[in-house]
């Protein structure tokens, strides 16, 4: 599996500034990793290559933020607050699963089951006070 290591936010929004030129939609990535381990920093590089003039937030409380992007939308959901695959299923969550949405999913390991086979996942590892081990 290859491994990124950041030493800061800035390297890791970067990071994900250069993954984003690999993202395309149709694809789903679980991004699993404890508080504070970056997924979120990660998010912001991907969506401000992505979408430039986007606002960038964590979905914490919103569950999902949608951002358009040139080609096609990128979706940024959060499962940490619902509390069971029924309830994400009662928001709608599969209606967002389409070939012209990239979807990133934090805490995505709550509920695999919702993300299908074909989800891809990148896990963010907090190695030390200021190092992150992010990993496909």
């Amino acid at each position: 599996m290859p491994v990124f290591l950041s030493s800061s936010a800035e390297d890791t929004r970067n990071f994900g500034k250069k993954f984003s030129k690999s993202v395309k939609g149709g694809q789903i990535f679980a991004l699993s990793g404890e508080v504070g381990c970056g997924k979120t920093e990660f998010m912001r590089g991907v969506i401000e290559e992505l979408s430039p003039d986007a606002i960038v937030s964590s979905p914490t409380f919103s569950i999902v933020n949608r951002y358009e992007c040139a080609d096609f939308t990128v979706c940024h959901f959060d499962f940490y607050r619902i509390k069971t695959v029924e309830e994400l299923f009662e928001i709608g969550f599969e209606e967002y699963l389409s070939p012209n949405t990239a979807v990133f999913v934090e805490w995505a390991d709550m509920y695999p089951q919702a993300l299908g086979k074909n989800a891809k996942t990148i896990s963010f590892e907090c190695v030390a006070e200021n190092l992150r081990r992010i990993g496909f």
